[in-house]
């Protein structure tokens, strides 16, 4: 995807003025609904909750072999199994909720997959003679009718709040005329609860793209929806184009990718027929996924728990090290123990981290316009050691339980910072597609050597590839991994200076 994005020297601005209709939605209050991450939070402990529930009432009521000790551990792992499948099929996902047989074909295998691997497991170990073959085909049906009942359960709830408009999308379309005009009443007849539509942006002013079209404003120019987007919440992007005008949705695409939002590319106008396996639905609406929110609907939770947690046990065990440096800092030279710095962080937006001060007040470079190099002078004698060993980042906890920052993700760089005389978003192609995750204060850049200096274009290069592919490959146990590598990879200090 990378070869596919522009520098987008226009993602870089902020402050871009919008037209009237653009600024009366962002100030406009935005309605309170439910959260798709949590209803699929929720859905999710509760039915590992009840699968448990089911696997030991049939040992307790129908089984008499083996001691309840054996039984637990099992039990949970499987659970845990099952949940960790159900999310790998996307089975825990509002789209995955609405619908019938997919959802329920993809529950049934990953829920085979889970007995297989069980039975199998138990076989392997010799553990046969203490678990009831009786309770393992009982766990197997009864699981299954139970995923079945649970699940279309589930769906009859989330289409009854989709029908109260309690789980809509806000929306935007990117295209006019009277193409968008179609796609537009396609909405209102089958989607108007799942879509709350705010308006339209193209980048034609002709005769072609009205300034209404079926009732609903035009915002502006495609350059301007990503403005408007980090303004305002928008969830989804439906771009109203032929597949034929190939130029013109890779333009588009090129500069919308930079944003953690949903992009779809409508089918309604296509003369070309595909299976269903090739679309996805917005209502009755045929769509093509051109792109997903990096890390979605219960995957934020987990992140965010990750996140709290790791905050909190490592200040605590680090505090007497964040204690001793702050008094060094304040022993060695004048001035301020702590140093603020604005960066680029979720969609753009700017936030203050939190350092060590590693320089010397006189000689402070707070817009970073110069990096530090081998024996820079600007650099105390802590200063020297704080930044090979990354102590001057501890302070950064605290902007993680302010939610401004993740433990693991892009790395926020510098607003001036530059390579080769070039600032960073100029110098690398698709570089603010980086933000569309929260950055952190460790990533997969960093255990893989691409930690201090970029002073040129290459090595830039090739940390924004590194962070991309973090995007593309998200998981929890991805960061997991990263958290566990990044204190081994502070011993390979060679470009930290």
């Amino acid at each position: 995807m990378l070869d596919h994005v522009s520098k987008q020297t226009a993602a870089g601005e902020s402050g871009r003025q919008l037209s009237p209709q653009a600024e009366s939605i962002i100030a406009a209050p935005v309605e309170r609904r439910i959260s798709g991450a949590v209803v699929a939070g929720v859905a999710q402990v509760v039915e590992a909750v009840l699968l448990a529930l089911l696997g030991y009432g049939i040992y307790e009521f129908y089984v008499e072999i083996g001691h309840p000790a054996f039984y637990i551990p099992v039990i949970l792992t499987a659970c845990l199994l099952a949940n960790v499948l159900f999310n790998a099929v996307r089975a825990h996902r509002i789209a995955a909720y609405r619908m019938v047989f997919t959802q329920l074909g993809r529950v049934l295998v990953a829920w085979t997959v889970v007995m297989t691997i069980l039975t199998v497991g138990l076989f392997l170990l010799k553990a046969g003679d203490h678990f009831s073959r009786v309770w393992l085909v009982g766990w197997f049906i009864g699981g299954a009718v139970l995923l079945l009942s649970y699940r279309l359960a589930l769906r009859a709830l989330v289409q009854r709040w989709t029908a109260q408009g309690r789980l809509r999308r806000r929306t935007v379309v990117v295209g006019g005329g009277k193409d968008a005009e179609n796609l537009i009443e396609q909405i209102r007849a089958s989607a108007s609860h799942d879509i709350e539509l705010l308006g339209l942006f193209d980048d034609r002013i002709d005769d072609r793209s009205p300034e209404t079209v079926a009732g609903y404003p035009k915002l502006g120019k495609v350059v301007d929806l990503i403005e408007f987007a980090r303004r305002t919440q928008v969830d989804l992007v439906i771009v109203s184009m032929p597949l034929s005008a190939e130029k013109r949705v890779l333009d588009m695409l090129t500069q919308l990718w930079v944003l953690p939002v949903d992009i779809r590319l409508s089918a309604h106008m296509s003369k070309l027929k595909f299976t269903n396996k090739a679309y996805s639905y917005v209502g009755d609406i045929a769509v093509f996924d051109m792109a997903d929110r990096p890390i979605s609907d219960w995957n934020l939770v987990f992140k965010w728990v990750f996140d709290k947690i790791v905050a909190l046990t490592a200040l605590i065990l680090l505090s007497p090290i964040m204690l001793a440096t702050a008094i060094s800092i304040k022993l060695e030279s004048p001035g301020p123990v702590f140093f603020r710095q604005n960066r680029h962080g979720f969609n753009n937006e700017l936030i203050k981290i939190y350092k060590f001060r590693s320089m010397r007040t006189d000689m402070l470079d707070e817009a970073a316009t110069k990096l530090v190099t081998k024996g820079d002078a600007r650099v105390t004698k802590v200063g020297k050691f704080i930044r090979r060993t990354s102590i001057d980042e501890l302070p950064q906890l605290f902007n993680v339980l302010k939610g401004e920052l993740s433990i693991v993700g892009p790395r926020p760089h510098a607003l001036q910072a530059k390579a080769d005389n070039q600032l960073y978003y100029e110098a690398v192609e698709g570089y603010f597609a980086r933000h569309r995750v929260k950055p952190g204060m460790t990533g997969w850049a960093q255990i893989n050597g691409w930690r201090g200096e970029t002073d040129t274009i290459d090595k830039i290069m090739n940390r924004v590839n590194h962070d991309l592919y973090y995007i593309e490959h998200w998981s929890i146990w991805f960061d997991v991994y990263i958290l566990a590598m990044t204190p081994i990879r502070l011993f390979d200090s060679e470009n930290a200076y």
